[in-house]
């Protein structure tokens, strides 16, 4: 896996990192909740979703960085299938993300673009 594509599973993983905590334990605050809804109005009773939610965004970051430390102690073809397969979910994520609620397309892009930098990068070397 190249560079670039390692590059990208880095940034793609970390994007994933802070979603985590805002989704899962800082939602309450309104600045948070206008970066990930575009809105400042709360929904007490979708506690239960955002926290799974912001726990699946920890786990695919830990996953990805597991694929990486994989490459790097000779474990190809383990880390390369974890970021592959890693990278494909993160962009049906964004692309799923995007067609239920467009207007939330800042965060379709930050979820998605990485990720196909990744497979894109990965598939043209």
């Amino acid at each position: 896996m190249n560079a670039v594509s390692q590059v990208f599973a880095l940034v793609a993983a970390a994007i994933h990192l802070v979603v985590w905590p805002l989704e899962s334990f800082l939602y309450g605050h309104p600045r948070v909740r206008r970066l990930l809804t575009a809105s400042t109005s709360d929904a007490p009773q979708v506690r239960l979703w955002r926290i799974n939610v912001g726990f699946y965004n920890l786990f695919l970051a830990l996953g990805m960085v597991a694929g990486l430390v994989a490459l790097h102690v000779d474990e190809p073809v383990v880390g390369r299938t974890l970021i592959s397969y890693l990278s494909a979910f993160m962009v049906a994520a964004g692309a799923t993300l995007l067609a239920s609620e467009p207007r939330l397309w800042p965060g379709a892009l930050g979820q998605a673009l990485p990720p196909a930098v990744v497979l894109l990068s990965d598939a043209v070397s």
